[in-house]
């Protein structure tokens, strides 16, 4: 029951009941500064976890380019000149070291530039610069090179070696060495061409592991460069097949093949 208070009004002592007292008013105060506070504490946890990302995404792209720039590059295998050794839509790795600073070796399995027209043209549309993104994503490293315009062999003889298709054997010679293959394609004859060659200074022969399906230093002879490839021309030795995981492995260069050869003559000029 109201009671009244002399000289005020039962609406004044209503009106004074009825006003929040200063411990409620400042726990909303605080209420509202706790969720201020919240709100601002997770728009900078968002932030910082963003700038997070685009850090680690811009040292993995930075990375991937100096990788592909000094030590290793992906390229695409389009065709079956290489097999069983090398696979269509292998994906492989190349070691730029080779040939410099390490040096080069016959067996050895290269990726060079096709400087000489062994390969078409490639179609209107299709070629560097007609997809911007994907030319970027191969520049950085993060995709493989499907340009098609690099070729990949094995290299048979280098400066100052003479090689010869074929002995009474059907073998391929170098030096006067026959060489036994067995990367060869299960089938295919060391060489249906005949050929003696001596390779000049500066340049190597090269031929696919699958002789019968391959167009190579022998179908190029025609050429200016009479089939020989510039050595400043290759990229790199491929070292590694990386993609399908069934195929993944380091490729090797047969040494045991080589190895027997005798040292050449003196390289001749081109």
């Amino acid at each position: 029951m109201a009671t009244s208070v002399p000289g005020k009004s039962n609406d004044d002592a209503d009106a004074r009941s009825d006003a929040p007292s200063p411990d409620v008013s400042r726990s909303a105060h605080r209420d509202r500064s706790g969720k201020k506070q919240a709100n601002d504490d997770g728009a900078r946890s968002l932030g910082g976890w963003l700038k997070e990302i685009l850090i680690i995404v811009g040292i993995a792209i930075l990375l991937s380019f100096l990788i592909k720039t000094f030590l290793f590059r992906a390229f695409f295998i389009p065709s079956g000149s290489m097999e069983n050794t090398l696979e269509i839509d292998d994906r492989i790795f190349v070691n730029q070291l080779v040939p410099a600073p390490f040096e080069l070796q016959r067996g050895d399995v290269v990726v060079f530039q096709d400087t000489e027209g062994w390969l078409p043209a490639p179609p209107p549309g299709t070629g560097p610069g007609a997809n911007w993104v994907k030319d970027g994503l191969i520049f950085v490293g993060l995709l493989p090179d499907d340009t098609q315009q690099h070729l990949v062999k094995r290299v048979i003889g280098m400066a100052g070696d003479r090689v010869v298709c074929c002995d009474d054997d059907g073998r391929i010679t170098v030096n006067g060495e026959p060489l036994e293959e067995p990367y060869l394609y299960p089938g295919a004859s060391p060489s249906d061409t005949e050929f003696d060659v001596t390779v000049p200074e500066g340049k190597i022969w090269v031929m696919g592991d699958h002789r019968n399906a391959s167009a190579d230093s022998r179908a190029n002879a025609d050429k200016p460069n009479s089939g020989f490839i510039d050595v400043e021309d290759i990229e790199g030795k491929a070292a590694v097949v990386a993609w399908p995981l069934n195929r993944m492995g380091f490729l090797g260069n047969y040494p045991e093949v080589f190895d027997s050869i005798p040292a050449p003559e003196a390289a001749t000029a081109p």
